[in-house]
């Protein structure tokens, strides 16, 4: 999984199909980029000749060589076990939306099966089922994306308000804001029960601040049919979020923002700077940001969403910061515990897509088989398939 990689991205979905056919992988963290060991099969070899990806046949002894290389305590590698394929679900709304989400797009190029769950779904007690869970692009404070103000008028808005509030009604509630806030509630439940979490974009700080704001009305006549409360701001609860604390509302409907966690509208960069620097962390003693960091290229490009990048001094102090852009002060791709669970917010919208319009083409990711953006969701996705070990006392 270093350079010599063809196509990182079907690697991962080469470990996947291991596990998915009942056998076991070992991820070698920090070795070549991380790469997977796999004991030999002649369906093993064929499916990695079929999608692309490189391998190399190697000796028992080679192995064994490996294997006490990444034991050394003087070396920062190690192995962790991967057991059984994770069972994947992707939250994302059944119309068709103008815009892509990166995740279901990298999860259909590497061949890692996945279920599609939306409100319903959800509401129904339907999330533990599975292991792994992503929010696509989403807006859980009930204001549709705040594309009000631009895209009122568009056939696509008109319809997706129309839906949502016709599921609203459905399933028992008077606005769309209080069935969001159910389904955060129960991803949140979901995550404290000891699922998976992964989130971009919007679907990020819009699920905390959704939780922050329970009881509170912060939606404008436009979205919900009557006013905010004046003093939303005095009162949000920051116990009830998983990542962002002491933020700022923006109340104005007609901003393409729902707070000050985004830094988009206050960064100076532009593509030809805009980078982030991945961590380096202790593979034998913080397995967890290890794993979710591996990749061939510690320097990845930066992209831009709706929600780009979080302010770091709006981070809760036990969050985890993995990658960051330190010259903006902003933090990129985050990690954190709830419950007995454990979550992973990444901003922007699309790794190989610097500034993702409304409407654009979706991005084919065969142009892009090595993408360190991408790489970095196909490490949590694998995550949940780790054996754990027993931390160290």
């Amino acid at each position: 999984m270093d350079e010599d990689q063809k196509n990182h991205l079907k690697a991962y979905g080469i470990a996947f199909w291991t596990l998915k056919s009942g056998a076991e992988a070992d991820w070698l963290l920090n070795y070549r980029g991380g790469s997977f060991l796999i004991k030999y099969a002649q369906s093993l070899e064929n499916e990695c000749k079929v999608r692309g990806v490189s391998y190399e046949v190697i000796t028992d002894t080679k192995v064994n060589s490996i294997l006490t290389e990444l034991a050394d305590p003087s070396v920062n590698m190690d192995v962790v076990k991967l057991e059984k394929a994770p069972k994947i679900a992707v939250y994302s709304p059944k119309n068709k939306l103008p815009w892509d989400d990166a995740v279901t797009m990298v999860l259909t190029y590497a061949e890692i099966p996945y279920d599609i769950v939306y409100d319903e779904e959800v509401l129904k007690g339907n999330l533990p089922k599975y292991d792994w869970l992503h929010l696509h692009h989403e807006d859980f404070t009930g204001q549709y994306g705040r594309f009000w103000s631009t895209f009122r008028s568009a056939s696509w808005y008109m319809e997706d308000v129309k839906l949502q509030e016709a599921t609203a009604r459905k399933m028992g509630f008077k606005k769309v804001s209080q069935m969001k806030l159910a389904v955060a509630k129960s991803i949140r439940d979901f995550c404290s029960g000891g699922g998976f979490l992964f989130a971009m974009c919007s679907g990020t700080d819009s699920f905390d601040i959704a939780l922050s704001a329970e009881g509170l009305d912060i939606c404008e006549s436009m979205f919900d049919g009557d006013g905010v409360d004046a003093s939303a701001q005095s009162k949000l609860d920051f116990s009830k979020t998983f990542a962002f604390q002491n933020f700022k509302l923006d109340m104005n409907p007609y901003n393409y923002e729902f707070s000050n966690i985004d830094a988009t509208p206050t960064r100076n960069l532009v593509q030809q700077n805009d980078f982030f620097t991945l961590f380096d962390f202790s593979a034998k003693w913080d397995i967890v940001p290890t794993m979710l960091t591996q990749s061939h290229d510690k320097v990845v490009k930066g992209f831009m969403g709706q929600t780009t990048a979080f302010k770091k001094d709006l981070l809760k102090p036990d969050v985890l910061v993995m990658g960051e852009t330190k010259v903006a002060n902003e933090a990129r791709y985050i990690h954190g515990e709830f419950g007995k669970g454990q979550w992973t917010f990444y901003g922007g919208h699309d790794p190989e897509d610097y500034q993702h319009a409304v409407g654009d083409p979706q991005t084919d990711l065969s142009l892009h088989p090595n993408s360190p953006g991408y790489r970095l969701i196909l490490n949590n996705v694998l995550f949940p398939a780790a054996k754990k070990k027993k931390q160290k006392t």
